[in-house]
């Protein structure tokens, strides 16, 4: 009974991800337009741009193959499985024992690699470039990633999510400037994988400057609304990431009752809704970086991952 119950909250886990991405993406534009005077569509725009595209004919380039048919697929299952795997609203989910910080990167390693090789499939210049600029972002992101993941594992004692959300509720982990730094770091890795302003910007088609816009260019129908809905759960998942590790009031713990269940689903429904704002005021404040300056903001992240793993050895060896 107890197996089956989880199973039910971790599918209602995996439907509300799926429900609430296009949710996300309207509310931040709808921030943005309005922090620039504008009226802005709604914040359901998106569930009709997805709604439209799925009704619209997928249509493939002569020189296409199967890979680019299925890379839209394999990208949203990819992410939408990490998604997943993040604790939301309770810590006892059915995906609790694989919700692992080094699964969840490789995951959306796994993404980004069939991504960019459909890019390439399509063989024009457009995607050429955006897949080589996507990996260069990669090759920055993945380990500033990496390395904030070991420093949060070094505090914790575990790379699970489950257990991390649970010990940094337990309160004996307070104030750590480890943690302020990871923070920063991962917050900068989620801006530049979700191809956010500085470092890229969705709403513009630039040759210049855009990444992942490049890389999809070709895909029409159902096939862009498969991208599009992927990149609106990745939005949710490093947003849901950031309140598990940092701010996990709220999550319902093992063996919570329905009242808990329902407060950790409102508390992650804020969650959400704060992070589209002050995502909204951010990229509002600030302006699109230059590509080849890309490499200083990750390396930023990297640097600060670095230092707080550093500072944990000291402050243990003292």
């Amino acid at each position: 009974m107890s197996m089956l119950v989880g199973l039910l909250l971790q599918g209602l886990q995996m439907a509300l991800v799926l429900a609430l991405a296009p949710l996300l993406v309207g509310w931040v534009r709808k921030v943005k337009a309005r922090l620039t005077r504008r009226r802005g569509a709604s914040v359901l725009q998106p569930y009709r741009d997805i709604f439209r595209l799925l009704h619209k004919e997928a249509v493939l380039a002569d020189n296409a193959s199967w890979l680019f048919r299925v890379a839209p697929y394999l990208v949203f299952a990819a992410i939408w499985v990490a998604a997943a795997l993040v604790p939301t609203y309770a810590t006892s989910l059915a995906f609790s024992e694989a919700a692992d910080l080094i699964v969840i990167v490789a995951l959306l390693g796994s993404a980004r690699f069939f991504l960019a090789l459909a890019a390439l499939d399509a063989g024009t210049s457009f995607g050429g470039i955006g897949a080589s600029r996507e990996m260069m972002i990669a090759a920055l992101a993945e380990p500033a990633m990496i390395m904030l993941v070991f420093s949060l594992a070094l505090v914790a004692g575990t790379t699970s999510l489950s257990a991390v959300a649970e010990h940094m509720l337990t309160g004996d982990v307070g104030l750590r400037v480890t943690l302020g730094l990871a923070l920063i770091g991962l917050v900068i890795v989620a801006v530049a994988e979700n191809g956010r302003i500085p470092v890229d910007n969705p709403a513009t088609h630039l040759e210049l400057t855009m990444v992942h816009e490049a890389m999809v260019l070709e895909y029409a129908g159902r096939h862009l609304a498969m991208i599009e809905l992927a990149a609106a759960v990745k939005l949710v998942l490093y947003v849901s990431l950031l309140g598990t590790l940092f701010a996990p009031w709220g999550i319902a713990q093992f063996g919570a009752g329905p009242q808990a269940l329902a407060i950790g689903i409102g508390a992650w429904v804020g969650k959400l809704a704060v992070a589209g704002l002050l995502l909204g005021l951010f990229e509002t404040s600030i302006a699109k970086m230059r590509v080849f300056r890309v490499g200083e903001f990750l390396g930023a992240a990297l640097l600060l991952g670095l230092l707080g793993t550093l500072l944990l050895f000291v402050s243990r060896n003292l």
